[in-house]
């Protein structure tokens, strides 16, 4: 039986199990990849019946400046804000960022990355849906395109991981609330899009049996990235019910607060710190309109500036250097809490 008939430089990347962009370098110059991973491909050169198609690398050579962001959702000003940081740093090191919203659907994120590969980018900057993501079209990607994750993670996908810690965000909120009046009800919505939500959740259980307290979790309905309506509805189903068992409202993000923040006026409910006030919220992520809701917002704020200074320095590593060798790295940065007037 002859050897099996191997198409395309992908097909030869996924058979050898070595990624695109280093079998594509090691044809461009064998001396240029470590010599474990030159004899392995040599092995396979020698298993399967390839042979690459000059033209096509030398056309796959020219290095594009683009650097592709992908995010779930860019109306989302969290997005936005850590999406400007990172194209004022691709700028500043001659990079062109080209930025993609996946709209909150996981067939349009492998949309959108098909299209950045055909695109022949530097490297991608992927912040995926999470839950719902096809992981195994991500994981091609991956293996095609030199690709930082941040924000959201997905275990063992990417050359690294860059984002924030959930534990950091929700340990600093609890201890402070239940420090300075009633243990807070944690507020969320049953089948949250991203995957922080659920690590949130797990942060206040652990710190409320910590403290030794009864935690109570509301969850409201509500599917898509729609946070601020999804909060409006569920706090006015919760503020007319009488379910409540404490004053004290933590949101597992600050749209879903802003929704709170809204039902509360309108039910009359006032919020704040004072002796005349009835309820005190705060939430998580330090949205970039936190401080003007009224009234502003008591959050834990996430490090952007860093999140997107190491996502993007990741990423400049991996494009100069070979991807093989290089171990998948996870970096998460810790948050900071800023008191407001709303807690």
């Amino acid at each position: 039986m002859g050897r099996r008939h191997i198409k395309n430089m992908e097909e030869f990347a996924e058979v050898s199990r070595i990624s695109r962009p280093t079998v594509s370098k090691y044809f461009h110059d064998p001396e240029s990849v470590r010599a474990t991973t030159r004899e392995r491909i040599e092995a396979a050169l020698k298993k399967y019946d390839y042979r690459p198609n000059i033209f096509a690398i030398n056309q796959n050579r020219k290095l594009t400046k683009t650097i592709g962001v992908v995010v779930p959702y860019l109306a989302d000003p969290f997005f936005g804000e850590i999406a400007r940081n990172i194209e004022r740093r691709c700028i500043d090191a001659g990079f062109w960022p080209s930025l993609y919203s996946s709209h909150g659907s996981p067939e349009f994120e492998v949309e959108v990355l098909d299209s950045l590969r055909s695109q022949k980018p530097a490297g991608v900057l992927l912040a995926p849906l999470g839950r719902i993501s096809n992981k195994a079209a991500i994981e091609k990607f991956c293996n095609d395109v030199p690709t930082v994750l941040f924000d959201s993670n997905l275990e063992g996908l990417g050359a690294a991981f860059v984002g924030s810690d959930n534990y950091s965000f929700v340990s600093q909120s609890v201890e402070y609330l239940t420090r300075t009046g009633t243990e807070p009800v944690f507020f969320e919505m049953r089948h949250p899009p991203n995957p922080n939500a659920n690590k949130r959740r797990k942060a206040y259980l652990e710190m409320m049996d910590k403290l030794k307290l009864e935690p109570q979790i509301v969850q409201v309905e509500g599917d898509g990235w729609a946070f601020e309506e999804i909060g409006y509805d569920g706090a006015m189903r919760l503020l007319t019910s009488g379910e409540m068992k404490s004053n004290t409202i933590l949101c597992s993000n600050d749209r879903l607060a802003i929704g709170f923040l809204a039902a509360a006026f309108e039910q009359g409910v006032r919020v704040g710190r004072g002796s005349e006030c009835d309820m005190r919220v705060a939430s998580h992520d330090d949205h970039p309109f936190s401080r003007f809701t009224g009234p502003s917002l008591t959050t834990v704020a996430h490090d952007y500036l860093a999140v997107a200074n190491r996502s993007v320095e990741t990423l400049f590593k991996l494009i100069q250097e070979d991807s093989e060798s290089l171990p998948r790295t996870e970096v998460v940065f810790p948050a900071r809490l800023v008191l407001r007037a709303s807690a």
